[in-house]
């Protein structure tokens, strides 16, 4: 069957696929201007987490306006398909000049950091964090200029995301799953800055275990870097964010300064100079030059990741050290039953950003979006990607479908009366609970279980059940959610939403009073994490 292909557009080439879809080279028909188009691929489109997070990322792009950052021209979504569409960089990936040069000198290696400083700050001041900078996300035009790239799992400022990003680039605060935040990406340009200058990452661990060591603990490599920029790397690779600079336009301020004073007034203009005569080593990398892509991240992608049993293990060493939740896993059982296995998860399935304007129309006369579930960026609820549409024990409610007003606008109903929820009494002295027991969990979905307790007392007992995520067994693990009830509806099947990556999940349910038997805690391996 022909693939489906965004209407008003005819598709060149194929720029780049992988597992979460294709980049391809296209043409807008009414315009003749050519376009970047981004699908995701039929298999991730059968899941509403992604499907919410690729909307969440189109809304993102036609909210930022920087020359810095790729620009959006349209969001299009139908029963066949879903593309996001956007301007043609006709450049390369950093990552290919590292790979054919090694190094690319200071002053280049300042033009491209300043560059990407420039676009995160236009993320940051609209209240977004990037979370996944690294050199396959930033383009080099055949100029020397560049953009940044791949908003994918970018997540509002403050928002508890959860352990994500590229390991190598990641933050000490991503490792312990800490909120997001802007010096989380000064963090990884510096390290990105540090690669152009030296050819290689700030650190070398060969398991996720020994690089959250290295990043969290393991002293500033500052010394293989040129001395009069060694300054900016200190600050950028600070182990505390509190000691990096708060955002990525407080350090362009600092990197002019000490370039200008170590390199004169000239240095940007020589480092583009540098930038695009390194770029034109790879002149068949170019989308313009016609050929067959070699490199899959030629345009914006979002790299997915399946890691085998060796790679969650050392995973789950490493957040040990991130000073999470530690939970006691006990009665830990393997799910082997339930449905087929599931799809492949991003690296870096976490909410994506809520805020920022809503893209308007097509930049270049583009036609409108085909009919669909939702037809626009604007119409799209930036809902969690790890969010299931089934019921959830989470706060949140559904996403709003096309043409819900969002909320604080004309027809949302923001006033009125409110209900205060209903509180259980305390329980009498002489309420005694004999035991609390899970007597069924089980993966639901992707990203959702469901539990059934059965709780023996006399008397009005109340049941606190939380439930966690953790990256093996009997690791610590990360607090996904909880919720309080009477015991006396503890058989009704509860489904949990678990939003982190972690291979284990695990619920433990208490009583107040306490239980006989004390806490019941069951775990399993998710179905998810069988794919290899």
């Amino acid at each position: 069957m022909k693939a489906w292909v965004v209407p008003g557009y005819t598709e060149t080439r194929e720029l780049g696929s992988g597992a979460s879809g294709r980049v391809v080279l296209a043409v807008h028909d009414a315009t003749g201007t050519p376009v970047a188009v981004k699908y995701l691929s039929d298999r991730l489109r059968q899941d509403p987490a992604f499907v919410q997070g690729f909307r969440a990322e189109a809304r993102l792009l036609g909210g930022l306006h920087s020359p810095y950052v790729v620009g959006l021209y349209e969001y299009v979504e139908s029963p066949a398909g879903a593309a996001i569409v956007m301007e043609l960089v006709d450049g390369i990936a950093l990552r290919e000049l590292l790979r054919e040069s090694g190094q690319t000198g200071p002053e280049a290696a300042l033009v491209v950091l300043k560059g990407s400083l420039l676009g995160l700050a236009a993320a940051h001041r609209a209240g977004v964090v990037h979370r996944d900078y690294k050199p396959e996300n930033v383009l080099v035009a055949a100029d020397g200029s560049s953009k940044l790239v791949d908003f994918g799992i970018a997540a509002d400022r403050g928002t508890e995301a959860g352990v994500a990003g590229t390991p190598a680039y990641m933050a000490p605060e991503q490792w312990q799953g800490r909120p997001a935040s802007p010096a989380a990406d000064v963090y990884a340009a510096t390290a990105t800055f540090f690669e152009c200058l030296t050819g290689r990452k700030p650190f070398a661990g060969e398991n996720f275990a020994e690089l959250a060591l290295q990043h969290i603990e393991a002293p500033v490599p500052e010394s293989e870097a040129p001395e009069p920029v060694r300054p900016l790397i200190r600050r950028g690779l600070a182990k505390r964010p509190e000691e990096r600079p708060e955002d990525a336009e407080a350090f362009v301020a600092e990197l002019e300064d000490i370039a200008c004073g170590a390199y004169g007034p000239d240095w940007e203009e020589r480092g583009q100079r540098k930038l695009a005569a390194l770029a034109a080593l790879l002149p068949l990398l170019f989308p313009s030059a016609g050929g067959t892509a070699a490199s899959t991240t030629a345009t914006a992608s979002t790299s997915l990741w399946a890691p085998g049993r060796r790679g969650w293990l050392g995973a789950g060493a490493a957040l040990v050290l991130g000073l999470l939740l530690a939970v006691q896993q006990a009665a830990a059982t393997d799910n082997t039953g339930g449905a087929a296995a599931l799809s492949s998860f991003a690296t870096t399935s976490a909410a994506p950003p809520t805020g920022g304007p809503a893209p308007s129309g097509s930049a270049s006369g583009s036609p409108s979006a085909s009919p669909s579930d939702s037809a626009s960026p604007s119409a799209s609820a930036s809902a969690s990607p790890s969010a299931s549409p089934s019921a959830s024990a989470s706060a949140s409610g559904p996403a709003p479908g096309p043409g819900s007003p969002a909320p604080g606008t004309p027809g949302t109903p923001t006033g009125g009366p409110t209900t205060a929820p209903p509180t259980t009494p305390p329980p009498s002295p002489a309420v005694k609970v004999r035991s609390v027991s899970v007597t069924s969990f089980g993966q639901s979905g992707f990203t959702t279980g469901q539990v059934t307790l059965a709780v023996s007392a006399t008397g009005p007992a109340t049941v606190r059940l939380e439930w966690f995520s953790s990256d093996g067994r009997g690791t610590a693990a990360v607090s996904e959610g909880s919720m309080t009830f009477p015991a006396s509806t503890a058989g009704t099947p509860r489904t949990l939403s678990f939003k982190g990556t972690g291979c284990y999940w695990s619920v433990r349910a208490t009583t107040t009073p306490a239980a006989a038997s004390g806490a019941a805690v069951q775990q399993i391996l998710t179905r998810r994490c069988e794919i290899r």
